[in-house]
């Protein structure tokens, strides 16, 4: 399974633009080649582009990833979907474990590929400081949300709270995706065990 595949555009969102058709292939060149694999001409390839169309579209090595990166958190939102968590205004423990477990179990079951692009671009920017602060830029429409769920929801501390969730759900990806447990994906039952067993702890209920 491919990145792009894994989370591809509806039928009513319509065919994709050429800027969305390299990002897809840059993702799963990061998920079939690695890091090495990722060049302006073979995503023209993958993409099905005139040579140069990558290029034009992205001349340096940082503008391409950070069109993948771009193109990871877009395909990562319809994953996630966080339309569907509870409003900050509404989030009983209850409603908060049940969104959590409904999306982390969707991303382990159907968007796998999305997890391994993920990794490869995180690793890059740890030897990349220009591509660390786009990298962290994008990803942080994940975070606010969270922490305003996890203060809706009664946490006396909801930032330290969120990256909990955050830190087990990344360690729980990383060990489903790439890890000891690659074979074994939780069952979305025990997925919404676990959360609802963190979030008492937090919220001491």
């Amino acid at each position: 399974m491919t990145a792009s595949t894994a989370a591809s555009p509806s039928p009513q969102e319509g065919p994709a633009s050429r800027a969305e058709r390299i990002g897809d292939a840059a993702l799963d060149l990061l998920v079939e080649r690695g890091m090495r694999g990722l060049t302006h001409r073979a995503v023209d390839e993958r993409a099905g582009l005139p040579q140069g169309s990558t290029s034009n579209h992205a001349r340096t090595r940082q503008a391409l990833l950070e069109t993948a990166v771009r193109r990871q958190v877009e395909l990562e939102s319809r994953v996630l979907t966080p339309d569907e968590m509870p409003g900050a205004g509404d989030a009983p423990p209850d409603a908060l474990v049940d969104a959590l477990s409904r999306a982390l179990h969707r991303y382990l079951t159907d968007h796998r590929a999305l997890l391994v692009s993920r990794y490869e671009l995180a690793l890059e920017a740890t030897r990349r400081p220009e591509l660390r602060a786009f990298f962290d830029s994008a990803g942080s429409v994940f975070h606010g949300p969270l922490v305003a769920m996890m203060s809706a929801a009664g946490s006396p501390e909801p930032e330290r709270h969120a990256l909990s969730l955050i830190a087990w759900s990344e360690g729980l990806m990383f060990s489903c995706a790439a890890g000891s447990f690659h074979a074994a994906v939780p069952s979305r039952a025990e997925l919404r065990t676990g959360f609802d067993e963190l979030l008492r702890g937090m919220l001491g209920g």
